[in-house]
Parts: structure tokens; C-alpha cells; sequence
């Protein structure tokens, strides 16, 4: 079992996240490129470009955003689709913000960049402004949130230089980044606009982070009993803190949007993946997301009550999808595809080791294809089954579809009075002979059992016929699917299994990125390249 640590951050009343599980790590970082050597049949990493062959002209200047501290023209840099300025991010933003989407320009992350600053456990009645903000953010919370609000344009291209460069959203304050199905959004490395990346690079820059106050576990501040649980940092001069009481708190939208390349290692046992939710609530808005070759988990959650449709997982080299410490979490629509011989489980949920902590981790996920083609042999694999149960932890899958023939599809592991639940309607798996893992107090027939193949529509033993990697075929398209919004009035009704029901389904199209693990379709331009514009 991982044991759960604190967060590391290194600044403001922010919190950065623990990857992997709740605390180990999948995949230890460099400071920047991490190199995965795959087996056949993933191909060998095309030649570096050339930089500077394509058509697109570096902008003149950087604009002028609203902040105290202005960007900073950080000179231009050039990659096979041409040249870009590069407008780097004050330390804070500390006013309301826009950052505009200009042909031939890219705003890079050099180090943690804060969107505001944190009020505390509650929502402070009024705004404090931020004395400046190139120094951070203050020690101590401040008396009032600075309610800050980061947009980010469709179209829009943010960098992380090399290393320890992320966006932390602070609890109190909010992002907008909110793309179109053919203008997305796009989070990625220094090395994806020179050219420098192939299929295997990972871990070159932070990540994404949104901190709230709803509720969680794990308290390093407070406690459950009181209703007064934060979570802290660690390793910090100036820890910060996430949770509260606000199941609908809101930090904010984010919607076609990619993030590549993230995954940089923070500190010891600590690691940011693509996305990283902390204490975010119902009113927070998160759609149209791919991650793409983190090298630790696609997105990990730790408490709050998030809501996620339309989620792409493609190359992680820990988990896709990991939810912890209490998190209340629906998913709808969800893309997993792990590159051959790399990342550990498709599903992590868990919770914290403390298996008296209310509220249970809780998770329920709706239309999903979640592909793992061969057993991960480059990662540590601590969870061995492609989908891990545990802790104090229940989880609900619906019209699912685990192909996983050469790994055990699901394993649940025990432990507390209540050990953690799995409930499966309308579920489909491909699995190796063994197909089961119990551990704890769970045996691997009782992980059957719980599974039940033959009730509820489910099956352990289905032979896909899935298309172009993950299109439904006609077994598919046989089984007969359950109405997920019996379980969330979040889900949409559906009548197929799966997250992709037919070829002319293409939700996933155009804003995603294509790539070696998983061809999305042919009007997206190659993850190791950037749009043309």
C-alpha cells in the first residue's frame, strides 16, 4: 500500500501535488527529458526536425496584460514550424489577466507561476490586492483571497521551460482556459516548439494545478471530526494549504485543452503529473482534456467533488486516471491508452491509509475504453492489475471496456472494517488467464465475485473487436449498456458501452494530438509538433 505524504510546493498558498498514488513515485524525473526505450512494435523516434522550416513568423512584441508585473520578452526561438516570441509569465498574477491568442507567440513558465494567492479555509467576504508580485506570495495567508482570474485564449500555446515550471491555480482564485474543438488550448514544453522531442519524451516541465475548498481527507490541518480538514505542503518555508467545506466551490473552466510532456519531479516521493485537481468542487468545469506522456499519472485528484467529461489519457507512465483522499468524482466519456511496456494501471483509486476518514474516496466512470496492450514492463507497476481498487474507496464503472490481454484486468485490495467496493454494470474485460488480484483481505475470487460476469451485463471474458485502436465493433455495439444517470444526474443517458460508440463518433477529434500510442484523427496535427499558426 502507498502511504500518503503531504504535497510539496515550494511558494504561495498553493499546493502542488503528490504523483503516483498519494505518494510514491512511477517514474522518476531528470529536470527534463526522460527517455523510454519501448519494444517493437512502437517505432523508433523520427530524426530531430530542422528548426526554422516552417512558415510561422515570430511576433513583434509581447502584449500588455493587466497584472502589476508585465511579460517579459524573453527573445524568440524557432522548431520546425517556424519562429515564436517568447513572453514569459510575471511569478504572480496578481490582477485579473488575459492572455491572447497571437500568431507566432508563446508564453512560457520559467519556474512556478501563481494565479493569485490564497484567503484561507473559508472565502474571505473581500478582495486583498497583492503588494507585488515578484517576490510570490505572502508567508502567511493573507487575510482576504486576491480572486484572481488567469483566461487563456483558444488558440493559445503555454511553455514550460525546463524543469520545475508550472501553473498553480491558488485556492480563491480561478482559471479560463477555454479552447474550441479546432483551436485548443495547448500546455507543452520548451523542447516540443524547438523540435527537440520524440514519441518516448516525458517528464520535461510541471504541469497544471487547481487548488479549492471542498472537502477532503488526509488532514495535516484540522481534522474530519471538526469539519476543518486541510491538507499542507511539505518540505516549504511557507506551506500551503487546500480543503474546506465548499462542495460546489469553483476554480474555475478548462476545456479543450492539451497538456504534453509534464510530470517534473518536485522533491523526494513527489511528482506533478498533467493536471492535478486539489479541493476542487461541482462548480468547477472540466471538458475536452488530453494529457499526453506524463511521466507520472494523466490527472490525479485529492478530495473536492470534480466532474469530467470528455477525457483523453494517452502515454502515461504512471496511472490515467488517479482519484484519493475523499475525492467525490464523476467521469463521463473517457479515452485511457497507455504506450506498450510503459505506466502502471489505467485506474488508481484509493484513499489515504486512515480507513476511518469520512467522506470515502468515491468514484464513478461512464462510457469508457481504457487500453493497456501489453503488461507495463518499464515502470515499477506497484498496482499490477490494469485497474487498482483500495483503501477506503468505492467505485462504480458503467458501460466500460477494459482490453487488456496480456495483464489481470482489475484488482481489489482490502484493508479497514469497510474495505474498498467495486460495483461494475454493462463492464466488458480482456484480460490474461488470470483476469483477477486480490490482496489485503480480498482473494482474487472474491475480486471476481464483486466483478460478476454474467449479471448486470458484465463480462470477463469478452472478445473485442474494436477498431482503429479503440472504435467500437460489433461485440461492442451488442452489449447491452446501463443508464449511468441512475448513478449521477452528471451523466448524460447513453445506450452503447465505451467512449468511442461508432465510427462517426468523433468527439475526440481535432483538439486532440496525434501520435504513435494513439491516432486521433486526421485533422489533428502530431504531438511532437505544434499548429502551424
Amino acid at each position: 500500500m502507498k502511504n500518503i505524504h503531504g504535497l510539496l510546493l515550494v511558494g504561495c498558498s498553493a499546493v502542488a501535488l503528490a504523483g503516483c498514488g498519494p505518494s510514491d513515485i512511477a517514474s522518476p524525473g531528470t529536470g527534463g527529458d526522460v527517455i523510454i526505450n519501448n519494444p517493437a512494435p512502437t517505432p523508433s523516434p523520427s530524426p530531430t526536425p530542422t528548426p526554422g522550416a516552417g512558415n510561422v513568423v515570430a511576433a513583434s512584441s509581447c502584449p500588455t496584460i493587466t497584472a502589476t508585473t508585465q511579460l517579459k520578452d524573453d527573445g524568440v526561438i524557432t522548431g520546425p514550424t517556424g519562429s515564436y516570441r517568447v513572453c514569459t509569465l510575471p511569478r504572480v498574477v496578481d490582477r485579473s489577466s488575459q492572455l491572447p491568442k497571437i500568431a507566432g507567440l508563446v508564453y512560457q513558465m520559467n519556474g512556478r507561476v501563481d494565479v493569485g494567492c490564497d484567503g484561507g479555509f473559508t472565502a474571505p467576504t473581500t478582495a486583498a490586492p497583492v503588494a507585488t508580485s515578484t517576490a510570490g506570495c505572502p508567508t502567511a495567508n493573507l487575510t482576504a483571497d486576491t480572486n484572481v482570474t488567469l483566461t487563456i485564449d483558444a488558440g493559445a500555446t503555454l511553455i514550460g521551460a525546463p524543469g520545475a515550471s508550472w501553473l498553480a491555480v491558488n485556492r480563491g482564485n480561478k482559471i479560463n482556459a477555454v479552447g474550441t474543438a479546432t483551436s485548443p488550448i495547448i500546455f507543452t514544453s520548451k523542447d516540443n516548439v524547438t523540435g527537440q522531442v520524440t514519441e518516448t519524451s516525458q517528464g520535461q516541465w510541471g504541469g497544471v494545478v487547481l487548488m479549492g475548498r471542498a472537502p477532503t481527507t488526509d488532514c495535516t490541518t484540522g481534522s474530519v471530526a471538526s469539519n476543518t480538514c486541510e491538507r499542507q505542503t511539505e518540505g516549504a518555508a511557507d506551506p500551503a494549504r487546500f480543503g474546506g467545506t465548499e462542495n460546489a466551490y469553483n476554480a474555475g473552466r478548462m476545456s479543450y485543452v492539451q497538456i504534453r510532456y509534464s510530470g517534473f519531479i518536485l522533491g523526494s516521493n513527489v511528482e506533478l503529473q498533467s493536471l492535478t485537481g486539489e479541493g476542487v468542487g461541482t462548480g468547477t468545469v472540466l471538458d475536452h482534456i488530453q494529457s499526453y506522456n506524463s511521466s507520472d499519472d494523466g490527472s490525479e485528484w485529492f478530495g473536492g467533488s470534480p466532474n469530467l467529461k470528455y477525457y483523453v489519457s494517452i502515454g502515461a507512465d504512471d496511472d490515467s486516471l488517479d482519484v484519493d483522499t475523499g475525492a467525490q468524482m464523476n467521469v463521463q466519456y473517457a479515452l485511457l491508452v497507455q504506450r506498450d511496456g510503459a505506466g502502471d494501471a489505467l485506474f488508481e483509486i484509493d484513499s489515504n491509509g486512515n480507513e476511518t476518514d469520512t467522506p470515502r474516496t468515491k468514484l464513478a466512470v461512464a462510457n469508457f475504453t481504457a487500453i493497456q496492450r501489453q503488461t507495463s514492463t518499464n515502470n515499477e507497476a506497484n498496482d499490477l492489475a490494469s485497474g487498482l481498487f483500495r483503501g477506503n474507496s468505492d467505485t462504480t464503472l458503467i458501460n466500460g471496456i477494459i482490453f487488456s490481454p496480456n495483464n489481470e484486468c482489475v484488482r481489489l485490495n482490502g484493508s479497514g472494517t469497510t474495505p474498498a467496493t467495486l460495483t461494475a454494470r454493462s463492464v466488458v474485460l480482456s484480460c490474461n488467464a488470470a483476469k483477477f488480484l486480490g490482496s489485503g483481505s480480498y482473494t482474487a475470487a472474491q475480486v471476481g465475485t464483486a466483478f460478476g460476469t454474467g449479471a448486470n451485463n458484465n463480462n470477463d471474458a469478452f472478445t473485442s473487436t474494436l477498431s482503429s485502436l479503440f472504435i467500437n465493433g460489433a461485440n461492442e455495439t451488442a452489449v447491452t449498456a446501463t443508464d449511468p444517470k441512475a448513478t449521477s444526474s452528471f451523466f448524460d443517458t447513453t445506450t452503447w458501452i465505451g467512449a468511442v460508440r461508432n465510427a462517426s463518433d468523433t468527439w475526440y477529434a481535432g483538439w486532440t494530438c496525434n501520435s504513435a500510442a494513439a491516432n486521433l484523427g486526421s485533422t489533428n496535427t502530431s504531438c511532437t509538433s505544434l499548429p502551424a499558426t
